[in-house]
């Protein structure tokens, strides 16, 4: 008989994984990195103080610069003023030219030209009527008279229209009320001085 080589035996199959069926596998999402907020700024720095003196200057509030998120809160603000003289006098007349561009502003918007409505003929292009808006008017008077009320609160001196009786506070009003005994009497102590005088020169 022939002689025969035995076969190795066959190695187990894999087994297979089921296919999915329609269904989509997907990985979960990564949490988002959550970012550190930065609290505003509380130490003094001379750049901070020259964009706040300048943006004063140019008529825009204090609290509403301290809303800009790189601003220190206005109580941060305030205790700077209190400890920093320098810095005080600075903001000081930052206000004053704030007051002269508020004043300016509200100038350019009196003399601005109002909102007209025109009503055309449509065959003649002939302007049959003109129609001043109302409520832009009213607008712009309201933003006027803010202005106006604004300055008189904040520098009085110079944009208010009290009339005041007492006198300036360096050159107070002075009134003298003399009684005609008191003028005879001062006259005749005058007539007496010179007498006096005229007898010691002879």
């Amino acid at each position: 008989m022939p002689e025969t080589t035995a076969k190795p035996p066959k190695r187990p199959a894999k087994p297979k994984t089921p296919k999915s069926q329609g269904v989509a596998t997907t990985t979960p999402p990564e949490a988002p990195i959550a970012v550190k907020k930065t609290g505003r700024p509380s130490k003094y720095t001379p750049a901070l103080a020259a964009e706040i003196a300048q943006r004063i200057s140019m008529g825009e509030p204090l609290r509403k610069i301290c809303r800009d998120e790189h601003m220190p809160h206005w109580t941060v603000m305030y205790d700077w003023l209190a400890q920093d003289e320098d810095l005080s006098l600075r903001v000081a007349r930052a206000r004053e030219a704030g007051y002269e561009a508020l004043a300016e502003e509200a100038l350019e918007i009196a003399d601005e030209r109002p909102e007209i409505n025109e009503l055309i003929d449509k065959k003649t292009g002939e302007v049959l009527n003109i129609d001043l808006s109302s409520a832009y008017i009213a607008w712009q008077r309201n933003r006027v008279d803010t202005r106006l009320k604004l300055l008189a609160c904040w520098s009085p001196a110079k944009y208010g229209n009290k009339v005041q009786m007492g006198g300036d506070p360096k050159n107070p009003l002075k009134i003298e009320v003399k009684t005609e005994a008191e003028q005879s009497l001062a006259e005749l102590l005058k007539h007496a001085e010179l007498k006096r005088q005229a007898a010691n020169a002879e």
